[in-house]
C-alpha cells in the first residue's frame, strides 16, 4: 500500500529569511493526521536565505540528518564542531542528553536549499556526537546507495536506513523491503514513477506491505529512502 503526502498539502511556514515546508508536525504546524511515520519524527524541507540562519539552540533524545541539496550551511555546536555542509555530504547529530547548535547560510547571495530529517532515537540519554560525510555523486547515480543507519558508513542510533539515489531521466532502481519493514519515500526534485505512482518534486509517501520499492525517473530526479522497522 502507498500513501502519498502531496508536496502542496504540507505545512508551509515563511518568513523574512526561511521558507519551510513540513511533512510532519513541527514548531506551530500541528497536523494529528501528520504526526511521524515509524520512527521518521520530522521531514523538513527548508530554504534559507543568503547569510541568515538559525541561531544557538537546544536538541535532545534525536537522531538529526541535514541533507543539502543546494548551496551550504555553517554549523556550530556545543561539543565544539565546527563545520561546512554542502551538496554530496550528509550531516549526522545524536542530540542525547543535549547538545545546542546553530546553522547559518555563509554565501552573501546564494540561498540553501536543505532537507532537516528527525528520526528517534531507540532509546532516551545516549551521549551527544557528530559526524559529516561526503558521497560522491558516482556512489548515489543510478542505485540506491546505503548512507546511513545502525551498519551504515553514517551511524543511527535506530533501526532505521537512509538510501539516497539520483537517477537520469528513464533509469529506474529498487530497493527490497523485507517482511514486516516499511518505507517512506521522499522526492527531494524532479519526477518519478513509485510503483507505478507518479510523484513530483517535494512529495512523499508511506509504504507499507509491499516486497519492493521501484522508482523510475521521468526526468532528472533526486529520491531519499527510509526503510523502516
Amino acid at each position: 500500500m502507498i500513501t502519498i503526502r502531496p508536496s502542496n498539502e504540507r505545512g508551509h511556514n515563511q518568513i523574512s529569511w526561511l521558507d519551510s515546508r513540513f511533512t510532519f508536525s513541527f514548531d506551530q504546524y500541528y497536523d494529528p493526521q501528520h504526526m511521524q511515520f515509524r520512527s521518521l519524527r520530522v521531514l523538513n524541507e527548508d530554504v534559507v536565505a543568503p547569510g541568515q540562519g538559525f541561531g544557538m539552540h537546544p536538541h535532545r533524545d534525536m537522531e538529526i540528518l541535514t541533507w543539502i541539496l543546494d548551496g551550504a550551511i555553517e554549523h556550530r555546536d556545543s561539543m565544539g564542531t565546527g563545520a561546512v555542509l554542502r551538496p554530496g555530504e550528509l550531516q549526522h547529530m545524536t542530540a542525547g542528553t543535549g547538545v545546542m547548535h546553530s546553522e547559518f547560510n555563509p554565501s552573501p547571495k546564494d540561498p540553501t536549499h536543505l532537507l532537516q530529517i528527525w528520526i528517534t532515537p531507540e532509546r532516551d540519554g545516549l551521549k551527544p556526537s557528530y559526524e559529516q560525510l561526503t558521497f560522491p555523486d558516482k556512489d548515489l547515480r543510478g542505485k540506491f546507495h546505503h548512507v546511513a543507519g545502525p551498519d551504515a558508513p553514517v551511524t543511527i542510533q535506530q533501526d532505521a536506513d537512509l538510501f539516497i539515489t539520483r537517477l537520469d531521466k528513464g533509469q529506474e532502481t529498487k530497493h527490497a523491503l523485507k517482511a514486516g519493514r516499511h518505507a517512506w519515500v521522499q522526492l527531494a526534485r524532479g519526477a518519478v514513477k513509485l510503483n507505478g505512482v507518479e510523484l513530483k518534486a517535494g512529495d512523499g509517501a508511506a509504504i507499507t506491505k509491499e516486497d519492493e520499492v521501484r522508482v523510475e525517473a521521468k526526468e532528472a530526479s533526486e529520491v531519499l529512502l527510509f526503510d523502516l522497522a
